[in-house]
């Protein structure tokens, strides 16, 4: 800590008052001689000069200089010189406390802030003062006073999110078909349950200016009435950009017939004779059910509850139940598995119901039903009629919802996504792939 000496007068060698209690005016030395200054030193009461003018609207800093910003009427935005010195210092305050409702955004001018070039910081708190001093190609301008010395070059803001895959498509022709698998279910939201009985996972952190890339999977087919066969699998859907890790729902697995690949976000049912139903990915779905003796299949697996067991001999097991969630404001289930196929040849029998959430129902004399479309839910399987034997439907496409503080929404989007806002969040219900720039 500096010692400050309180003296009433000090003199030079000659006897000369260099400073006087009794004198207005301070003289260090005399003509010709030389004054010099410690390094680091540093003059109390001098340095910034706080300009009268009040700025309201964009305007070039100078280093040295202080300047109070008004943003009543409108954001502003200050430039930074296009070059600095170390030791620069500059200092900006809210005169009006209204930086929370239009911020005030520092350009830089090509230099570092905090080390980094881009994005610009953006101040957006009511009475904050700001003061900034050079330090240098590396790490450029550093806040040394912005109330908290917050990272002021990460703007970003946290966005939940709903990314559902497509369902699998049911298995169809003769015997007992497997039905469906949801596809994969992945939420953040609040306390709500992700998909395979999961919690809520992280919010993602979206920048400003960075373009978010969104992919909504279709459903997968369901299998002709003939030759019999499984299902296709549903399409992923995910969330990708330049600063976050992909999101990734995986597709619905394919309703099962014999021993095809019936794995998936949900796993697809099994045909009978006991095989096991697709395997469900982890904190996404739950696996699909297992087939009985005499043409019984096994429901698809949906993202809340596994696939319901064929009944032999010839009835259906159910699709799993789907998850709900309240993130666009209201609650609604999703992701249900698809029923499997019934043999009507058997007395009685029927097919499997799809479960809660969109999953189509399995076939046992009339046709098969497709998974509700934007819900991710499995199809229904076909099964065996007196006289015919029936189709497999599809799995119903998938759906991506985004939502974002609306203070922080941009409004630019591509893909036509549905906008709605809810308390101070806006939500963004991507039907299909598009984009969103944070």
């Amino acid at each position: 800590m500096a010692s400050i000496i309180k003296v009433d007068t000090i003199q030079d060698q000659d006897g000369n008052n260099i400073i006087n209690e009794n004198a207005n005016t301070i003289t260090i030395g005399k003509s010709g001689d030389t004054v010099q200054v410690a390094s680091g030193a540093e003059f109390v009461g001098g340095g910034i000069q706080w300009q009268s003018d009040i700025k309201t609207s964009a305007f070039t800093a100078v280093a040295g200089e202080g300047y109070w910003i008004n943003t009543t009427s409108a954001a502003v935005t200050v430039t930074l010189p296009a070059s600095a010195s170390v030791g620069d210092t500059i200092e900006i305050s809210d005169y009006a406390r209204t930086w929370g409702t239009n911020n005030l955004t520092i350009n830089q001018n090509s230099l570092n802030f905090q080390g980094r070039t881009t994005p610009n910081p953006i101040y957006e708190t009511n009475g904050q003062s700001v003061r900034i001093v050079y330090s240098g190609a590396t790490q450029g301008w550093i806040p040394t006073t912005d109330d908290d010395v917050r990272d002021a070059s990460d703007p970003s803001y946290s966005a939940s999110f709903l990314i559902i895959a497509g369902g699998g498509g049911g298995a169809g022709g003769d015997g007992g078909n497997g039905g469906g698998g949801a596809g994969g279910y992945r939420l953040s939201f609040g306390s709500d349950v992700s998909g395979g009985g999961t919690a809520s996972e992280t919010p993602l952190s979206l920048t400003p200016g960075t373009v978010y890339t969104v992919t909504v999977g279709g459903g997968g087919a369901g299998h002709p009435s003939s030759p019999a066969g499984g299902g296709t699998a549903g399409v992923d859907s995910s969330i990708s950009g330049s600063d976050i890790t992909t999101v990734t729902s995986n597709g619905g697995g394919a309703g099962g017939y014999s021993n095809n690949n019936k794995d998936g976000g949900s796993g697809g049912g099994s045909t009978t004779a006991n095989v096991s139903g697709g395997s469900g990915t982890a904190g996404q779905g739950f696996n699909g059910g297992i087939g009985a003796p005499s043409y019984a299949g096994g429901g698809g697996g949906g993202a809340g509850a596994l696939g319901g067991t064929g009944t032999s001999p010839g009835s259906g097991g159910a699709g799993g139940a789907g998850v709900a969630t309240s993130i666009t404001g209201s609650s609604v289930t999703r992701a249900g598995g698809g029923g499997a196929g019934g043999d009507n040849r058997y007395t009685g029998v029927t097919g499997g119901a799809g479960g809660a959430g969109g999953g189509g129902a399995g076939a046992s004399l009339g046709s098969s039903t497709a998974g509700t479309v934007n819900t991710g839910s499995g199809g229904g399987a076909g099964g065996t009629a007196p006289a015919a034997f029936i189709a497999g439907s599809a799995g119903g496409s998938g759906v991506v919802i985004l939502r974002v503080p609306t203070a922080n929404y941009s409004g630019t989007t591509t893909g036509s996504p549905t906008v709605s806002t809810f308390g101070t969040d806006t939500i963004m219900v991507f039907n299909s792939s598009g984009s969103y720039t944070g």
